[in-house]
């Protein structure tokens, strides 16, 4: 009967000693339900030097639009001077004009551009500014997507790696989603954003925290952000395993000591 009674404590001990709730993250301590928040809904990424940049011009006159769109296509002009198109390569739609090392672009007619530095807001009135200038036609209507906004994300997270995604309004909160998650050995306030800002690179830290990341000017990232969630300790899995194995063992130890103790006691 004593050692049923010993094994049946060796038992608990050790499922309360191996099998530890989950820790809950408790993001945005400080918000109060109901409040509200601003929102930068004028955010805009900034085009960068590697960045793939779907433009499409248009006009209330389709034709005069066209020169404008072989990325669309060729086209070409008929004996009576009207224009058609016609589809040569799928593969241009998909690689769109690529900014180089300098910010530049090659667009049809207009020749070089330099982008880099602007907003898409910015290059859209800027390439809309100079169709009109050299009065290719008076009301350009002008789109500009990315292609390829990606960034990375390391440490404390479900799954490291580089993300792809399309558009280029993506948070802080939805990038460390994507990566699965923060992981036991994140730190909520040592969340930090490095970004390419001109020839160098500059670092934000973020506290997931409190409501003051979404005044942050890293909660909206930019292309190529690299964003690294600081761990708690920087030890090896392996040792990890290790450590939490031995304690537990020593939690099951200890226990049944002291009840071979109290059972020596009794007698």
């Amino acid at each position: 009967m004593v050692k049923g009674l010993i094994f049946k404590i060796l038992v608990v001990s050790l499922l309360l000693s191996s099998c530890a709730s989950p820790k809950t993250f408790l993001y945005l301590q400080d918000m109060v339900p109901g409040e509200p928040y601003p929102v930068d809904i004028k955010h805009e990424a900034v085009i960068m030097s590697d960045d793939r940049l779907k433009i499409t011009v248009n006009s209330k006159n389709p034709e005069l639009a066209i020169p404008f769109n072989i990325h669309e296509g060729s086209f070409r002009v008929g004996a009576d001077g009207s224009i058609s198109t016609y589809s040569n390569a799928s593969s241009l739609r998909e690689e769109g004009y690529r900014v180089d090392v300098d910010g530049n672009i090659d667009f049809p007619i207009l020749g070089k551009l330099h982008l880099g530095g602007m907003t898409v807001g910015q290059a859209i009135a800027f390439i809309r500014d100079r169709i009109v200038q050299g009065n290719y036609m008076k009301d350009p209507l002008v789109s500009i997507e990315f292609l390829n906004f990606k960034y990375t994300v390391l440490g404390a997270v479900g799954s490291e790696g580089n993300y792809n995604v399309s558009g280029d309004r993506v948070t802080l909160f939805e990038a460390i989603a994507r990566a699965g998650g923060l992981t036991q050995k994140a730190k909520l306030d040592r969340v930090a954003v490095i970004r390419e800002v001109g020839d160098s690179r500059q670092m934000y830290v973020a506290d997931l925290r409190t409501k003051e990341v979404f005044n942050s000017p890293c909660y909206y990232l930019q292309q190529n952000d690299i964003v690294y969630v600081e761990p708690k300790y920087l030890k090896k899995d392996a040792e990890d395993r290790g450590w939490q194995i031995g304690t537990t063992v020593l939690s099951v130890v200890t226990a049944v000591c002291s009840v071979l103790w109290a059972i020596n006691s009794y007698k």
